[in-house]
């Protein structure tokens, strides 16, 4: 047991301190880093696919995505560690690749793509593998961040909701793709 918590606590202090980390760099830099963010449909902007969840706007940006991100983590690598890498990895590329695809022509960064498809995931997890304790957890991080499906909306013009909705899809896919069929359920053909 203490070998499993050591690990997931390992992973997740990674997570904040490279964030932190990229985000002091970004600050000494006048937040020249953020030019590597996704800038859509260039081929310079391809490179934001991998490096735009790692970029945030300023401290602000970083603190209002950085407990979320670490809560939604916590909740999903529980399970397996293997597991929340692989969805993070899916999300990030898939997110960041419509994003790249469809957003509006400006320069996307910030974690928020990867919230909202680990969200989705947690989500679609309680149905698809019939999870009540994912689907309690999902609806806490609702009440708790309450503006969070409202942030998929259009509206705040420094706010890519094009990323948000492009991580819930993301999410949403990788549930649906890594579904296991309950056996206890039987099936009626």
């Amino acid at each position: 047991m203490k070998q499993w918590i050591k690990q997931r606590v390992w992973v997740l202090s990674i997570l904040a301190i490279v964030l932190m980390a990229i985000a002091c760099a970004n600050s000494l830099t006048g937040n020249a880093l953020n030019s590597f963010g996704i800038l859509p449909r260039t081929s310079r902007g391809l490179i934001g696919i991998l490096c735009a969840p790692w970029l945030h706007s300023d401290w602000e940006h970083v603190f209002s995505n950085l407990p979320i991100l670490l809560i939604l983590s916590a909740l999903l690598i529980t399970g397996s560690v293997r597991y929340y890498i692989v969805s993070s990895v899916y999300i990030i590329l898939l997110s960041g690749f419509l994003v790249w695809l469809f957003a509006r022509s400006a320069i996307h960064i910030g974690a928020s793509g990867w919230i909202f498809g680990l969200w989705a995931l947690l989500l679609a997890r309680a149905f698809t593998q019939r999870r009540i304790l994912d689907f309690i957890f999902a609806i806490l991080v609702f009440i708790y961040y309450g503006t969070i499906a409202s942030g998929m909306l259009p509206g705040v013009p420094s706010i890519s909701f094009e990323a948000h909705i492009a991580g819930a899809i993301s999410g949403l896919s990788y549930a649906l793709l890594t579904r296991r069929r309950n056996p206890m359920i039987k099936r009626l053909d």
